[in-house]
């Protein structure tokens, strides 16, 4: 059967003739040779062009990238060799290298070499480290030299084409080629070399047509490839697939199998004539110009054939060679995301180039897939246990497996590798998935068939890209491009449903899984496994996240594309590789997955008796898991994270320990939630403390009036003023009658002109100190203007008040008071009297005489210069009547409801 192989347009950008193609080694970058005397580098990730140099007026027919000098080298038609920094686009160097056309140019892997082959029939060696000094001429073929290709598997030799139909293999230092292969018709144009295993080959492509397979060792003729209908202008052997390609003038790029040499597949992208090939070592990328641009395509997958049982027995390829190793007996595991030294062990080589391996459930059998073949073997010493041909294969939950032969054929074989059963299926399957279910995809749907009576148990209408099943089987993960599902699976319905003996119909067991799923999330999955009910997967933005219970946590992120292998429970760490069976680890407590597990099936018994061996540094991650399965009791005592348990007590109303959460982190925002809450709940003592330590002066304010304290609040008039809050520490004191004070407050914040009109209205015994400070103030700016300030006793005429205010203000604070709530209708029925009648009389304000409750207790006296509330404009205004100064109508009952508001406010 044929080789299966997935290829994915990456890039397509058009431009005049491409001679040549070249990838970086590194980074995602394509370097383009143009006929029209142009190179260009594009980010073929990014499908942009970063970088365009104008080499020369004629054709330039070679060029490559130099990674280790962040140079790029070109060969062009005035028969010079141009070197550039891709960097800074700034040209290096230029010399004259050959007589006639340059046709190919090849780095030396790791010396300061650089080969060129011309139209001149020389071939010619250059040492940069040496000033470009040309260190060898090879003079040997007859006709143009076409190309020249370094060895990979031995760097002192290379290989030439030339059209004088001869392929000759060179070694640096000898003049004479060590060998000369023929066998072509006519001239040919291209050479390569085999990178993978032991085979010594080297393969051509000639204008005769023909591709030829050459055993360098044997000096012979290996293979034939005839299809082409034009002159072959490119070759190469795939450095990771067991594929080559090859390009024609006819407009085709065809793929052969490397090891039957049978043509695999034909790609035309309607550019016309190809001119050039290039690959990257440990990529399945390929570039390709042509007479009207350049593709990118990616060959099949580049997850590695690689597969770890649930001891830890680790298998994987490397090509066609099959090799083995143990996570289990590693004893220095290193870091997080580190790589993991592993013992290996040679196993042999396969009869199949591997795409995939996979354990069975149980780890004693492994198959080999790939060729559409499929070899099962036995693990421990890799021998042949069965095989067959197959489109796809899987296992099932009792070492069971299934083929998918055709799309209307599916066969399931039983653990002695008989074939048991076959599905019945009326639509074309697409895939099938293992799993406690055998998943099948159709169209557009996902189909579940019972892996015993092969009947159906449920489907569903998404196109699938892969199936997870939990351990315990009462979950299922389906994964689609952009967003994976978990869906509750029912085992016992659809266990009676078959018990039953009734026949199930086409649309399954009703109830075999829940109607909404457990989680959808948007996110691309690429490999993925549960261990308990957690879902662990790597994404295609390279993040390493689980989910369960609803929550996502990134247990990393990624520096490179990495694959899931499985999670050891004796290491309590997660195993990763990267496509070159690099191993990586990550610690993942195992006693965390557990009481996760049994937390999610309600198992609180437990899940108690595992926290104990929960790492103190994961409490906190088991703690927001918690919260989230709605348990915040439990996270509470779980958590050790102090502003974590802070926000759970404040949701709980939790109040003593939220208050020692604060005073650990004492952060002015934790003390105003604190505050705020404790408000709404009437914990007045808590929200006043919490006000001090977040200095909220509003609201520590609007407490104590609404309380009464005059003690806090003289405590809260000297806080806010230390504090610069003037305001708040002007009304604090006006509240209480300090009068004299709010002068000196208004004062030192240089408000003097406010000071002197507060004082002639609430404290006339301050009118002379207060006016002096402002006309001083004033006659800096205008002396005219300080001189228009008139002082009450040099124009006693001006204010006949006075000696009444004064004496108003002596008496108010002889007998001032702050009195309790209760007294408030005594209080204003004594103010229904005017302040000079109750001067007159001499009488103790009527608050004396008032129930006084137990608290709280009244303030003491105020000093003499300190006036009460009472003491407003009103009250004088009312005086100056008495004493001649307005009209002798008495306060009609709107006035006395103004000041009674006023008052009461």
């Amino acid at each position: 059967m044929p080789l299966r192989l997935d290829i994915k347009r990456q890039l397509l950008c058009r431009s005049d003739r491409v001679k040549c193609v070249d990838l970086h080694p590194i980074e995602p970058w394509m370097l383009t040779a143009l006929y029209n005397g142009h190179v260009q580098m594009w980010n073929y990730e990014t499908s942009t062009m970063i970088r365009s140099f104008e080499v020369h007026d004629l054709p330039v027919r070679a060029a490559r990238f130099v990674q280790r000098k962040n140079w790029i080298v070109c060969g062009s038609d005035d028969n010079h060799i141009r070197v550039f920094n891709y960097n800074t686009q700034e040209k290096v160097h230029t010399f004259e290298a050959h007589g006639d056309y340059i046709r190919c140019i090849a780095i030396h892997p790791s010396q300061p070499f650089v080969l060129s082959c011309s139209d001149d029939m020389q071939i010619k060696l250059w040492n940069w480290d040496k000033g470009w000094e040309c260190t060898q001429v090879l003079e040997g073929h007859t006709h143009y030299v076409m190309c020249v290709v370094f060895n990979p598997k031995d760097t002192n030799t290379f290989a030439s084409a030339s059209l004088d139909q001869t392929i000759k293999v060179w070694q640096i230092g000898s003049a004479q080629p060590n060998f000369t292969l023929t066998g072509h018709t006519k001239g040919v144009n291209v050479v390569d070399y085999f990178h993978g295993g032991e085979k010594p080959y080297i393969i051509s492509g000639a204008d005769d047509r023909l591709v030829k397979i050459w055993d360098y060792q044997n000096k012979s003729c290996v293979q034939t490839l005839e299809g082409h209908t034009q002159n072959v202008c490119s070759v190469c052997f795939h450095p990771e697939l067991p594929i080559i390609l090859t390009g024609s003038e006819d407009g085709t790029v065809r793929v052969w199998n490397s090891n039957t040499y049978r043509q695999e597949n034909t790609l035309n992208y309607g550019l016309e004539r190809v001119w050039s090939m290039a690959y990257r070592k440990g990529s399945n990328n390929i570039a390709i110009g042509y007479d009207e641009g350049t593709i990118m395509i990616k060959l099949g997958r580049e997850e590695p054939a690689v597969s770890m049982d649930s001891s830890g027995k680790l298998i994987w390829s490397k090509h066609n060679e099959i090799q083995q190793s143990n996570l289990s007996k590693v004893t220095d595991m290193p870091k997080d995301g580190e790589p993991i030294v592993l013992p290996t062990k040679d196993m042999g080589s396969c009869e199949i180039y591997p795409q995939s391996l996979n354990h069975n459930p149980n780890g004693r059998f492994v198959v080999v897939c790939g060729d559409g073949e499929y070899i099962i073997h036995t693990a421990l010493n890799f021998r042949n246990k069965s095989f067959g041909q197959a489109h796809e294969f899987v296992w099932g939950p009792a070492s069971e497996y299934a083929i998918r032969e055709s799309s209307k054929k599916i066969r399931i074989f039983s653990k002695d590798f008989k074939e048991r059963a076959q599905v019945p299926i009326d639509f074309s399957a697409e895939g099938i998935f293992s799993g406690n279910l055998l998943g099948v995809r159709g169209s557009g749907s996902l189909n579940f068939f019972d892996w015993e009576s092969c009947q159906p148990i449920f489907w569903i209408e998404m196109d699938a890209t892969n199936v997870y099943w939990s351990d315990a089987g009462d979950q299922v993960a389906i994964a689609t491009e952009d967003r994976y599902f978990i869906l509750k699976y029912n085992a016992d319905v659809v266990a009676t449903a078959l018990a039953s003996g009734e026949p199930i119909g086409d649309e399954g067991v009703d109830g075999a899984i829940d109607e909404e799923p457990l989680g959808e999330i948007e996110d691309d999955i690429k490999t993925a496994l549960w261990v308990g009910d957690c879902f662990i997967y790597t994404t295609t933005t390279n993040r390493l996240n689980y989910f369960v219970g609803g929550e996502i946590v990134t247990i990393a992120h990624l520096d490179r594309p990495l694959y899931l292998l499985g999670y050891l429970g004796s290491t309590g760490r997660l195993y990763l590789c990267d496509k070159d069976i690099n191993v990586v680890s990550y610690q993942l407590q195992q006693s965390v997955l557990e009481y996760q597990t049994a937390v999610m099936r309600g198992d609180l018994e437990s899940a108690d008796a595992v926290l104990p061996t929960i790492p103190t540094a994961m409490r906190t991650r088991v703690a927001h898991f918690l919260e989230k399965q709605g348990f915040p009791e439990q996270a509470l005592v779980v958590s050790i994270d102090v502003e974590h348990r802070f926000e759970l007590a404040l949701s709980m109303q939790r109040l003593d320990v939220a208050m020692e959460c604060a005073t650990t982190i004492d952060a002015v925002e934790k003390w105003k939630q604190l505050g705020e809450v404790a408000m709404r709940l009437c914990k007045f003592d808590l929200a006043e403390t919490c006000m001090e330590h977040a200095k909220d002066y509003a609201g520590l304010l609007l407490l104590c009036t609404a309380s009464g304290k005059d003690d806090r609040l003289a405590t809260l008039a000297k806080a806010s003023g230390d504090d610069e809050k003037t305001n708040i520490a002007f009304v604090s004191l006006l509240l209480r009658g300090k009068v004299s004070e709010c002068v000196d407050l208004l004062v030192e914040t240089n408000r003097i002109p406010e000071a002197a009109l507060f004082a002639r209205s609430y404290c006339p015994s301050r009118i002379a100190d207060v006016l002096a400070a402002w006309k001083e103030d004033a006659g800096k700016i205008n002396e005219k203007a300080a001189r228009m300030l008139a002082d009450p006793e040099e124009y006693a005429n001006l204010f006949p008040e006075l000696p009444f205010t004064l004496a108003a203000e002596k008496h108010v604070a002889a007998t001032a008071t702050l009195p309790p709530a209760a007294s408030y209708r005594a209080v204003m029925a004594e103010r229904e009297t005017p302040l000079a009648e109750r001067m007159s009389a001499g009488d103790a304000p009527a608050v004396a005489a008032a129930e006084t409750p137990a608290s709280p207790s009244p303030a003491p006296a105020a000093d003499e210069d300190e006036a009460d509330l009472e003491l407003d404009d009103d009250d004088l205004g009312e005086d100056d009547d008495d004493l001649g100064g307005g009209d002798d109508d008495e306060v009609d009952e709107a006035e006395l409801d103004e000041l009674l508001d006023a008052d009461e406010a």
